[in-house]
């Protein structure tokens, strides 16, 4: 569901603790009201989904660096718990300001029925309705940090004060880098070419020119008249990643390819993030038809540009959790296409286990067992840390499109009456729409496709399936791994599982120290596919 570095940011801006859920209440009680104001040095309207978080004082100073809290925003692995409150501005003028009903559409609950005391709070007008996606980012309005007393005599005021920043691609913290990646940075940026592909399919289905971006990064000793051609990786990123934090893995791939860590091979990094949420590569009724749009225009363009291999044994796929999902959808929905992909942690390939849901039980419900007993959705070191239901309705408040759950549904959904995705599952209660799922199964899910047309897939598929996935996975994707294993395994096909003992969803690639170990080892099992006579060997990485 997340790449491997932008997921933990993005984790912490959905407020995913367990046990909580959204409450409307109708309680006959006074409810907690606020003021929020555009702040005096912002001159134009502004519009958006306006968010309050609020968090108990004395907690948050406990956990905050030297005792300063800069910032209030809902955190599932921290000691604190932060409350949310949304409503929608159309329109907020320089000088005036809007009333928020901090009861109306709340996480885990109205405030009226927060515990009397002093709380942290935080106001954010989230001006291009991604914070589901991304959290707070460029272009939101954000407050300063109030302390305030619930329940308040009269409405608590925030002002607007200050618009944040855009930043470059590349202007990322030298911490995320290794000594290699730091090393070779420069060169990085030259290396790395900015794509910017305006689809006609794409722009035919939504009737305004649509961008296909990302970066395709060439080898050290790339020389554009050479006769020799390089092996392609296609990768993508996470839920939550973008063509900015794609640049980061731009930066770790060279550094490696210049210190012989991983072979010489263009990679073309793939943003898949979409207003939509992520739009995985598959042609949809919803997000239109991105799978056409990169195997018969952005490829054929690319393969004109670049000296790639353009035979299928030159051409891989790899990406993590939803990135993984989409590499696995494309290998298998274009297996003449691709020469293999290495698809680590993807998202539910099977949906008799939707990260431990079985979507085609009986009257199947996501948020309950049978039992009464809540599904989980996130774990770490043992422990549960979210709910399915948690996830679910935390993400209503923060955004009603763009979360991991209504992402799903603009690719997975049939469209309804209204032009907007079917509902997989009712967001009140967890009931899952039968119709849904069915059509679901039908058109994604893949061990399902798979396994009702493997006569006429077996040819061009065999063998090029790899998978890795932990068995601690922070998501619970191993169980779908398991599953769409078993049915490859039931079909006679080659394919290749591994599942990591004790591995999670953010720590799989690291092997001893070095954190990429695993996308290195695969870089190497992918060029002999492409180079299967070369001497070329793989160079112990370096001690951080």
């Amino acid at each position: 569901m997340r790449d491997m570095h932008r997921a933990v940011a993005i984790l912490l801006a959905c407020g995913l603790f367990a046990g909580v859920a959204l409450a409307r209440t109708d309680a006959p009680v006074a409810h907690s009201q606020f003021h929020v104001q555009l702040g005096s040095t912002l001159t134009q309207p502004a519009s958006g989904r306006l968010l309050l978080f609020a968090t108990d004082a004395k907690a948050a100073i406990a956990a905050a660096k030297d005792g300063k809290v800069e910032e209030v925003d809902a955190n599932p692995f921290g000691a604190t718990q932060a409350s949310v409150a949304a409503r929608e501005v159309s329109r907020l003028v320089p000088g005036q300001g809007v009333d928020i009903d901090a009861d109306a559409l709340a996480y885990p609950a109205g405030w009226s029925q927060l515990p009397p005391g002093d709380y942290f709070v935080q106001a954010v007008l989230d001006s291009n309705h991604d914070y589901s996606y991304g959290g707070r980012g460029a272009g939101d309005l954000v407050s300063e940090v109030v302390k305030v007393h619930l329940p308040a005599a009269t409405p608590p005021s925030l002002s607007l004060d200050r618009v944040l920043p855009a930043h470059e691609p590349w202007d990322l913290p030298m911490r995320y880098f290794s000594d290699t990646t730091r090393k070779h940075l420069d060169e990085a940026r030259r290396a790395a070419q900015p794509l910017d592909f305006v689809s006609p399919a794409l722009s035919a289905f939504w009737g305004r020119p649509i961008h296909m971006r990302g970066w395709v990064l060439l080898p050290p000793g790339y020389d554009r008249g050479a006769k020799q051609t390089w092996p392609v990786v296609y990768s993508t990123h996470g839920y939550g990643g973008s063509a900015a934090s794609l640049a980061g893995s731009a930066a770790m791939v060279y550094g490696a390819m210049a210190e012989h860590q991983m072979p010489p091979m263009i990679w073309v990094f793939l943003d898949q993030s979409s207003a939509t949420g992520t739009h995985e590569f598959a042609d949809s009724v919803n997000n239109g038809p991105w799978g056409r749009a990169l195997t018969t225009e952005l490829i054929p363009q690319l393969e004109s540009r670049y000296r790639m291999d353009a035979r299928p044994s030159g051409r891989f796929l790899t990406g993590h959790s939803s990135g993984g999902w989409a590499t696995l959808w494309l290998q298998t929905r274009y297996p003449q296409v691709f020469g293999g992909t290495w698809s680590t942690s993807p998202d539910p390939s099977d949906f008799h286990d939707f990260t431990g849901v079985d979507l085609y039980a009986p009257n199947a419900n996501v948020y309950r067992r049978a039992d009464g007993s809540a599904y989980p959705l996130v774990r770490d070191k043992g422990k549960v840390q979210a709910s399915f239901e948690a996830f679910a309705k935390l993400e209503r408040v923060l955004g009603e499109y763009g979360g991991q759950m209504a992402s799903f549904e603009w690719v997975f959904s049939p469209r309804g009456a209204d032009g907007r995705p079917m509902p997989m599952f009712d967001r009140d209660t967890g009931a899952v729409d039968p119709a849904v799922v069915a059509y679901w199964r039908d058109h994604y899910d893949i061990a399902h496709l798979v396994q009702v047309n493997w006569p006429g897939l077996k040819a061009d598929l065999d063998g090029k399936v790899h998978v890795v996935v932990g068995t601690a996975d922070t998501f619970y994707l191993d169980g779908a791994a398991h599953k769409f294993k078993a049915v490859l395994d039931g079909l006679g096909a080659k394919s290749d599982f591994r599942f990591l003992p004790g591995k999670t969803h953010f720590d799989l690639y690291a092997q001893g120290k070095d954190r990429q170990g695993l996308l290195k080892q695969m870089a190497w099992e992918m060029y002999a596919v492409a180079r299967p006579d070369s001497k070329l060997k793989r160079r112990a990485a370096a001690a951080p």
